[in-house]
């Protein structure tokens, strides 16, 4: 049973994650550019350092490749890392130790070892950060066997899902949206100790008429279209799958059984992306309950651009979604 809640901002839940996990378990680490003295360059490991000391909260030189290697050692000796990878465009620095071993340590040791390893690290445009500190991949390490991918979209399920990557034997890659850092959320109080499960979709506003399945940040662009369409008599279903591996693939089934009508978003490339994978599987496992065939609002297939009205051009938009959804229902 939930205690007392209070506000807090997507940032804040992420800190406190750690912070109690951290207070928990004497075996989990945290490691990062910029973590310890600094605080981490979002500010979301404020306080580590004071509490916890340097053995348990470590800057590190700036190699990815070490950063992400360094983790994966830890976690099979014992301790359970959360490592930072300041940007997710710099992940393919770091994908053999990614893809190759801590994917992969499991099975080819015949389950002798394990990986409790966290990646946290960020994804999202909006920032006018350009081409290279602005894409959403986490398609990329979700096409790999091994890995757990999470992508959260709000205070409550950011804390709720850390909590449960930082307990879990398997590596775990957590993509934060950085535009939603201040984003605030209602979350129950510390004693509470709740975690929210792997594998389980939250549905984030009821309806009948068409299902909206966004990830992340694109939750706020669904149901801000669900909103618009509501004014026009189109009741819209919001479902977050907060994680992609495992994807509750059940929940987003049934709803679309229900409403007849899907809608994909998801702020990664549309090609070969996010969008597809969760298409196809509506497309599988719900052919004969479909009314018409399920669209896909991805992230144009460019490099995204510095300037603001080009980037504003390449990813969803609660108007590109609303107008999407009246096009497939034909009003």
């Amino acid at each position: 049973m939930l205690t007392e809640t209070r506000e807090i901002t997507f940032a804040q839940a992420i800190n406190e994650a750690m912070l109690e996990e951290m207070r928990r378990d004497d075996s989990v680490i945290v490691m990062g550019e910029d973590v310890a003295a600094c605080g981490g360059v979002y500010k979301l490991t404020q306080g580590l350092l004071g509490e916890f000391g340097p053995e348990r909260v470590l800057d590190t030189p700036i190699s990815e490749a070490a950063i992400v290697g360094l983790g994966v050692g830890a976690a099979v000796t014992g301790l359970r890392p959360i490592v930072e990878v300041m940007f997710g465009d710099f992940l393919g620095l770091a994908m053999d130790q990614i893809v190759n071993q801590a994917a992969k340590i499991h099975y080819m040791s015949g389950g002798a070892l394990r990986v409790p390893l966290v990646i946290r690290t960020t994804m999202g445009a909006g920032k006018r950060a350009a081409a290279q500190h602005s894409q959403t991949l986490s398609v990329w390490l979700a096409h790999i066997p091994g890995l757990k991918v999470v992508v959260p979209s709000t205070p409550y399920d950011a804390k709720g899902l850390l909590k449960t990557a930082i307990r879990d034997n398997n590596p775990v890659i957590f993509f934060e949206d950085k535009m939603m850092y201040q984003k605030k959320g209602i979350v129950p109080d510390p004693s509470d100790g709740y975690k929210v499960p792997f594998g389980k979709a939250d549905v984030k506003r009821t309806g009948s008429d068409l299902t909206l399945i966004a990830t992340s940040s694109m939750i706020y662009v669904a149901l801000e279209a669900a909103d618009e369409l509501a004014k026009q008599g189109i009741e819209a279903e919001v479902i977050d799958p907060r994680t992609l591996t495992p994807l509750d693939e059940t929940t987003l089934v049934d709803s679309v059984m229900k409403t007849s009508h899907c809608i994909v978003i998801d702020e990664g490339y549309q090609r070969f992306g996010v969008t597809a994978e969760i298409a196809a599987t509506i497309a599988e496992k719900a052919f004969h309950h479909l009314e018409a065939p399920v669209r896909r609002i991805g992230a144009m297939d460019v490099p995204l651009p510095f300037a603001p009205v080009l980037e504003d051009q390449t990813i969803p938009t609660s108007a590109s979604v609303a107008r999407t959804a009246r096009e497939l229902l034909g009003r």
